[in-house]
This record gives structure tokens, sequence and C-alpha cells, in this order.
């Protein structure tokens, strides 16, 4: 029989690990977990004893499983519905557990659980058998990357200990996770009811000799340290201080995994550009620290400013880097109601990124229950397990999910929800993308005006152009922007200005319509209007990068866009053809742009 542990036990520094515990609906996962904090003395002092009470007063029979039931609709439907935690220590370690819904309409919730875990423990009533939950619950654990696992055979009692049910459910069991690169320590046997298999054994099982549920526990071995790994810093937001002279800005975010320490060199992905860390900042400490490690929400100064944005992820330059494409093909387990299609725009978040996302292939769909696969599929059903093709509309950091989760798990978002997850397997070749197909299928459809661009440009005496002013939101563009457009005017040019606001007029019912890609896409299609009539366009975007530049360009296309960057920060890769550091003076100003203009010949200027 288990002891409890000892006050000196518990005072000492331990070891601590994430287990969850996963299976189908009424296989008795909580009942284990009840089971498991009353026999290594985990509860509360007179928890056991008020379930008991409560059982008693309200006449239904007392279950281990009420220990955890903490929301009052799971007590009064017998489920599970969240991920619930709860912790208990051996002698070897303290555990975290995760008690995940095993009921197939929460199968979103457990995923949220079991993302969190190290270790699994699979829950099969012995008397119902290996269910379709069974098979997709270890599924959901190999696509999570969680391999150190052992099943559970509840409910012997049920079956009157029969060891031939045992060993029938082992077999087709272990058959089915072996086929999905699952290899269990062991199967125990087990009366979570009764404590049977939990903390010890009786005669009533003696022809089992291998370890109890709290054994196998304890003999689950930690994965390799966060710490160990490549550093990976998702940029959360970039935060800057003027009061009192304070010219700071600091990168925050969290450290999925690795350490840096002040004064080494770093990089951010995709971006590609490099600095080296100042000063690792912090709040409300007496010492100024020189390190961040896994695990720590932090912000760093960097020696020389660099425009960074929100979602790339910092590297040290020693480390081996992040991936970064636009293309990459993913495990997705689809949660959706309704189902994942082609040619619709969701949200990836991935890392400290949100973009915008699209399905581009289906390379198989997996019945994750039965895993028959069919490769003749156009779309994703609700919990359909399928291998496929994603791209962004702009270029991602990642890492492959088995060497770093932390940067290679993902979750989709459709219409604001949790849709679906996944995690990368690899980096898919860049092929044609999803912009170039759309122009080359508009140009195709394009009905062209009989009058040619020459004839156009000889009537205004200009080249047709976009002029995309950027910089930060708070530099004037606008302002600029109208001031540039009232000169050209006036020296009779064929010009006018767009408000980007403009662009989203009349499409208010549009879910997409305040994002931030889909202004991109409006300005560069409105943009092609304009400059096919002939016109000057002059328009405005903040905080704009190199990425969203070429986008704008690609749908302008075969039109030219004049980029002129104002204030102190270019783009991310500094090719804006004009940039103006002081954008003060707007005469100034106005009179560098139209100077390049004219010398790049689009103001044509006539002379006697």
């Amino acid at each position: 029989m288990y002891q409890t542990l000892t006050q000196t036990d518990r005072s000492v520094e331990r070891d601590q690990m994430n287990v969850v515990v996963i299976g189908h609906v009424d296989h008795g996962k909580s009942t284990v977990i009840g089971r498991l904090l009353a026999d290594t003395g985990s509860l509360p002092e007179g928890k056991l004893e008020q379930v008991r009470e409560n059982c008693r007063i309200n006449s239904k029979p007392f279950e281990y499983a009420f220990l955890l039931d903490a929301l009052k609709d799971e007590q009064s439907q017998g489920i599970t519905i969240d991920s619930a935690r709860c912790f208990f220590s051996s002698r070897k370690r303290d555990y975290i557990i995760i008690d995940a819904p095993g009921h197939v309409e929460f199968v979103k919730n457990m995923v949220t659980g079991a993302a969190r875990a190290q270790a699994g423990l699979l829950v099969i009533d012995a008397k119902e058998g290996v269910q379709e939950n069974s098979r997709r619950h270890g599924y959901l654990l190999s696509m999570l990357g969680i391999n150190s696992i052992a099943v559970c055979v509840n409910k012997m009692d049920l079956v009157d200990y029969d060891q031939a049910v045992y060993e029938s459910i082992v077999t087709e069991y272990r058959e089915f996770l072996e086929k999905i690169n699952l290899h269990p320590r062991v199967f125990v046997p087990a009366s979570a009811r009764d404590g049977e298999g939990i903390t010890s054994f009786s005669e009533n099982m003696s022809w089992y000799k291998g370890p109890d549920v709290l054994e196998v526990f304890d003999s689950f071995e930690q994965p390799a340290k966060k710490i160990d790994k490549p550093l990976r810093f998702p940029v959360q937001d970039i935060y800057r201080f003027t009061k009192e002279g304070d010219d700071r800005r600091i990168v925050a975010g969290r450290i999925e995994t690795g350490e840096v320490k002040t004064g080494e060199d770093v990089m951010f992905l995709p971006s590609g550009k490099k600095s080296r860390i100042a000063s690792v900042e912090a709040f409300n400490v007496s010492d100024k620290p020189t390190r961040a490690y896994t695990g720590q929400s932090t912000g760093f100064t960097l020696e020389n400013q660099i425009y960074i944005r929100p979602g790339e992820v910092m590297v040290k330059e020693s480390d081996p880097p992040c991936r970064t494409g636009t293309r990459f093909k993913a495990n997705i387990f689809w949660l959706g109601r309704h189902p994942m299609i082609k040619d619709k725009r969701y949200k990836i978040k991935l890392a400290g990124a949100r973009e915008s996302v699209w399905l581009r292939e289906v390379n198989t769909v997996l019945d994750a229950s039965s895993l028959s696969a069919s490769d003749k599929r156009e779309q994703i059903e609700r919990l359909d397990v399928a291998e496929c093709v994603l791209e962004t509309i702009k270029p991602l950091a990642f890492d492959i999910a088995t060497e770093i989760a932390e940067t290679g798990r993902f979750v989709i978002i459709d219409n604001y929800e949790i849709s679906g997850g996944g995690i990368v397997l690899e980096n898919e070749p860049e092929g044609k993308d999803r912009l170039t197909e759309h122009v080359e299928h508009r140009d195709n459809a394009w009905q062209r005006s009989d009058i040619a661009k020459d004839r156009r440009t000889a009537r205004y005496n200009q080249r047709s152009a976009l002029v995309l002013i950027t910089g930060p939101a708070d530099a004037g563009k606008s302002k600029l922007a109208k001031q540039l457009e009232a000169s050209l005017f006036d020296s009779g040019r064929m010009v006018y200005y767009l408000g980007i606001a403009n662009t989203m007029l009349g499409i208010d019912s549009d879910l997409n319509a305040g994002s931030k890609d889909e202004h991109i896409r409006r300005l560069g299609e409105i943009s092609h209007l304009f400059n096919d009539a002939g016109l000057i366009l002059i328009a405005t975007a903040s905080d704009i990068d190199d990425y969203e530049v070429n986008a704008i360009k690609k749908l302008n296309s075969p039109n030219d866009c004049v980029v002129v960057t104002i204030g102190e920060h270019r783009l991310n890769t500094e090719k804006s053809d004009l940039h103006v550091p002081d954008a003060s003076k707007h005469n100034e100003v106005i009179n560098t742009i139209r100077e390049y203009l004219t010398e790049h010949k689009y103001l044509i200027e006539y002379y006697l």
C-alpha cells in the first residue's frame, strides 16, 4: 500500500511533470484521478469527507470522480466538459494532472489540455472495450508529439477481473497505436472505483505482474529541457518609452525555448534583421538581470535600433534558425462547425504571428478512429485529420513540430472561433503563390481599353503610377499626400488622392474587411484601375513592411509603384524608392518627391 508523503518529503525541491489523462466518455478518467489523489494523501484536509457527505445528503452514491467535478453542469450531466487541473505527489516527483474531456463534442477542450502535457495515460473501459474516441485520442496524442504514454484498462471489476478480456484489449489497442508510432510503456489492469491497480493490487488480479498506475507515472521520463533547445522568442509587441528622455524600445514576449544573455547576437525571422542584446528588462527588480530563459515573459533592448514587427521570432545567430516561408505541409485536426474549404480566407496563429492563411491542397484525409485514408477530398470535415498544404499571405517563421513543438504548433481561426489545430510537418517548395495566380486570372479576364497606354501618357504628359507614402502612424502622411495631390493638380497633372479607409467603404458585411491584408489587397486592385486609366494615384499606409509592398506592386502590375518612406524607419529590407527622414517641412518634401517623379519620367516636361 502506498504511504503518503511526510512534510519533510514535501519541503524538498522536487521534479514536476504534466500528465494528461484521456479516454472515451464514461471510461473512468476522473475516477482514476480522484483515486490517485485520495490514495496518495494529496487532497485538502476534509475534502474527501465533504464529498461523501454531500453525496449522502443528495441520496446519490459516492464516486471518486466527484472530487474533480468543479463545474455544476459537469456534476449534473456526469461528464467532464473542460480540462480540469489537479495536483498530487509521489515519492519521486510532483504531478499536474490534466483531466481531459472524453465526449466527442468536447474534443477541442481535450486538445487544449493535452497540448500542455509531457506524458499521457489513456483509459479504456474493460467492458466497453476500445471505442472510436479511444482511437481518436490516441491519434491526437501522437499528433501533439506526446510519446510517453501508458494505457489503463479500467473497470476490470465489471468483467470479473478476466485476464482474457484484458489481453484482448491489449492486443487490439497496441496494434492500433503502433500504426501511429505510439508505443505505450505498459497496459495496467485496474478498477479505480475499488482502488485496484492505482497504487496497489490485491489477489483479484494476481495474474498481472507489472506496475500499478502510480508506478507507471514515476517511470515516465522527462523530455529534454526546453532551456537546452535553440532560442525561440516570439515577439509579442515593441514598447517605446519617451517620458523623461527615456528612448528605449523594448522588444517584449515570452521565451518558448532556450536562453539568451546580454551581448549575444540575435536575428529576427522572417525579416532577417540582426542586432545584439543590449539589456534584459524586468519590472520591480532591484538588480537588473543579464540573462533570460525558457518560460519567462520578458523584454529586451537592442544595441542598434531596427524595425521589427510583432509576430517575428528572435533567435540567436549561434543557434539553428527557424524555417521561414509562405507554404508548409501540416497535419490538421478540424473542429469547426463548417468544413475547411479551399480558397477561403482563415487566420493562423503560429508562435507570435497571426496572419491570413488558405488551404491550398488536401493531400490525404484520415479517419482518426479507423486510420482509413482518402486522397480524393476537396475539403476537411469536422473531426477529420488531414495532411494538407497551407499558404499564408506573407512569410512566417516556424519550426518542424517534432523538433521544437512550441513554434511548430498552430491553430486556425474561422470567423473569430478556433476551428482547428495542427502541427508543421515540413517546408513546401515555393511555387506559384495564390496572389500570382489571382493576378494571372484577373489579367486574362480583363477587358482592355482600345486606347493604348502610350496615348494616355502623351495626352496627360505623365506616366501613371501609384505613389505610396509610408511611415509611422503619427508621421502626418495623409496631410502630406493631400498637399502633394494639390501641387500636382495645380500643375495640370491627372492625379487623385485615395484615403486608405475609402478602400473599405460599402463592404461592412465583409467579415474580413478589418484585416490589414484586406486593406492591402484592395489598395492594390484600386491602384490597378486608376493607373490603367492613366492617372497618378497617391495613397498612404502606416507601418507597412516589404512583403506588403510587394503584394501591392504585384496587384498593381504591370503598372509602377513608387514607395516613399518618411520618418526615421525604412521598410523591413530598406528598399523604398525614396526615403525622407525629416517630413516636418512639407513643401520641401513635396519638392523632393516631384523631383524624383520628374527624374524618373513620371512627370514629363516639354521645353521649347
